[in-house]
């Protein structure tokens, strides 16, 4: 009888990544400042995959208190405290306007642009749009003004944390380890094996659409608005 594997928990820490990439440049003998400069890579190479919305794993549901007349939430006021403040947040996917019934009311995002021309933003009333300010430090607006006391419930996208040490383990899902170990060899040999540089893009870029399929394939529909009925978990 054959003997089949009986665990499931293969995982790479960011000095097996740093080493995995460097060996496909075709570089082995490393010294502290490739080294250095390769998680400097890799904290520029989550960026980009931020920037082009791979890491829909780092969404989290969040909910934050509205007051009356309240027209924006920044701050603790929109995330809370502690490690994961609000400036983490790189995108708001979805919002939702939860009464002191547990009625719930989705909320249209708008640009910048249609917020702005709003002459009066204090006008009272249940929010039915809002407009996500991504600066350093995030603002949630919305309109109209609450008329009343209400919960705005919301998904953030939050920012990926750095690589950290090369003891640490990365956070990244494992469907996606081919594709970050694809980016950061490609990255590497922009500096360091530039022969190599046309040939690991191409092999990044087919993992890249490889992850960006999954990623897309495996977002659901966050919020499906619950009008009179008691809100639950979702």
């Amino acid at each position: 009888m054959p003997t089949y594997a009986t665990t499931a928990d293969f995982d790479l820490s960011i000095d097996e990544i740093v080493e995995e990439a460097f060996e496909r440049c075709g570089i082995q003998d490393r010294s502290g400042y490739q080294l250095k400069t390769a998680r400097r890579s890799l904290n520029l190479l989550l960026a980009e995959w931020s920037n082009r919305g791979l890491n829909l794993w780092t969404i989290q549901k969040q909910t934050a208190a509205l007051a009356a007349d309240v027209i924006s939430l920044a701050g603790t006021s929109l995330y809370g405290t502690g490690a994961n403040d609000a400036s983490q947040i790189v995108e708001i996917t979805d919002v939702v306007i939860r009464d002191s019934s547990n009625n719930e009311y989705s909320c249209s995002p708008i640009s910048r642009s249609t917020y702005l021309n709003y002459t009066v933003k204090t006008s009272g009333g249940r929010p039915t749009q809002y407009y996500f300010e991504k600066t350093i430090n995030p603002t949630l607006f919305l309109y109209p003004a609450a008329s009343e006391a209400y919960t705005v419930v919301y998904y953030a996208m939050l920012r990926m944390k750095d690589s950290g040490d090369y003891t640490n383990n990365n956070e990244i899902p494992f469907s996606f380890l081919p594709c970050l170990t694809a980016g950061l060899a490609y990255y590497i040999a922009l500096k360091y094996a530039p022969e190599r540089t046309q040939v690991l893009k191409m092999v990044y870029e087919e993992e890249f659409r490889r992850a960006a399929d999954t990623n897309r394939g495996n977002v659901s529909s966050h919020f499906v608005p619950k009008i009179g009925i008691t809100a639950g978990t979702y």
